[in-house]
């Protein structure tokens, strides 16, 4: 049994308060699983960070993101 490895990548997102981040739940669940992900409103970037076995649940983030709303720019 292989064990995969998650890596944590952060965004600069446009979510805001306690209501976007109600918006973005179902999505962000969908894509990259419960308890995978969490928003820094108090962060001045917005920054969301997410556990993700691979870069291609970046870009699907990305899209799940614009799909209601709001937007995401992978932070190097």
């Amino acid at each position: 049994m292989s064990i995969k490895h998650m890596e944590t990548i952060q965004f600069k997102t446009t979510i805001k308060c306690a209501g976007c981040i109600a918006a973005v739940t179902p999505v962000l669940n969908k894509t990259v699983g419960e308890n995978n992900w969490k928003v820094d409103t108090g962060d001045p970037s917005k920054i969301l960070t997410i556990k993700a076995e691979d870069a291609a649940e970046a870009t699907a983030v990305v899209s799940a993101l614009e799909s209601v709303g709001y937007k995401a720019e992978k932070l190097n």
